[in-house]
């Protein structure tokens, strides 16, 4: 028995539509699955029919970018529980892709004048929510500037890429009073994306705590057997909950299936029972 809360759809640069996503997580055979794209809200809705119409349970959230300490590498908190009406969290996330929207005209005009003949145009008919670097990696492999989604954020659009732009994130001091408000469940994604040690990894999601995080994922696509020990003792240690999922995307990340990542991934239904019955002793829904 097992879940997936860490999942994407077309709603930003996932490949399969809210609906195809949840049918899939059905087929698959998962318990449950939370739908948390990039900064949107957008695809929730669709997704919470398709549980109804396929019968399975779909937890609403997203992902949310945040602003990292010097020398830190990505701060991603995956937000369950996110409720129909968050106005509050629209508004910032309608401030988050109004920079992403200006970083995208950015990125093509720095490939353009490295010479790949590129439009903006071309690379927003490849998206149908969030436009994103995956869309410009599909344009770039269809350009035939690359042989591979991977070599296109390697040699391009990754942050050390030669037509990298840094987006506009919030800060942990604006994101999670926004999310507290809103009775969502913030969980640390993929810590090992820190780029630090286990010992300081722990000093940032202690720092992190202060804001009231609420967990960590432990079980991750990338993360290794000592990761999820490690990740799994300090989450026990400090009191936080435990979650996982395996940042399914599609066929932008074709080596990763949905439940299990790379093949090995299984993150436990307990878990979420676990997440349900903090929510319950907080007075929080868990519908």
């Amino acid at each position: 028995m097992s879940i997936d809360l860490h999942t994407h759809s077309t709603a930003s640069d996932g490949t399969l539509s809210p609906r195809e996503l949840i049918k899939l997580a059905k087929e698959t055979g998962l318990d449950a699955i939370a739908i948390t794209d990039h900064d949107t809200l957008q695809g929730i809705p669709e997704a919470m029919e398709a549980g109804r119409e396929f019968g399975i349970e779909v937890i609403p959230g997203a992902e949310l970018s945040l602003e990292s300490p010097e020398g830190t590498g990505w701060i991603h908190v995956v937000a369950l529980w996110i409720p129909e009406e968050a106005p509050t969290l629209q508004k910032a996330f309608d401030w988050i892709q109004e920079g992403r929207r200006n970083r995208n005209h950015e990125i093509v005009e720095k490939l353009r004048s490295l010479g790949i003949n590129i439009t903006y145009e071309s690379v927003a008919a490849r998206a149908m929510g969030t436009l994103g670097r995956p869309h410009f990696a599909q344009e770039l492999l269809s350009l035939g500037v690359v042989s591979s989604m991977e070599e296109a954020f390697k040699v391009w659009l990754g942050d050390n890429g030669r037509a990298y732009v840094p987006k506009r994130k919030l800060t942990p001091g604006q994101a999670f009073p926004i999310l507290n408000e809103l009775g969502a469940t913030s969980i640390l994604a993929h810590p090992f994306a820190l780029g630090r040690n286990y010992a300081d990894t722990e000093k940032i999601v202690k720092d992190l705590m202060t804001y009231g995080m609420d967990g960590m994922e432990v079980y991750y696509t990338e993360h290794t057997d000592a990761d999820i020990k490690e990740y799994k003792a300090m989450a026990e240690r400090l009191g936080l909950l435990i979650s996982g999922g395996s940042d399914f995307h599609g066929s932008v990340k074709p080596k990763i299936r949905l439940g299990k990542g790379k093949g090995g991934l299984h993150v436990p239904t307990e878990l979420l029972d676990r997440m349900k019955a903090d929510r319950r002793a907080k007075g929080l829904p868990v519908v």
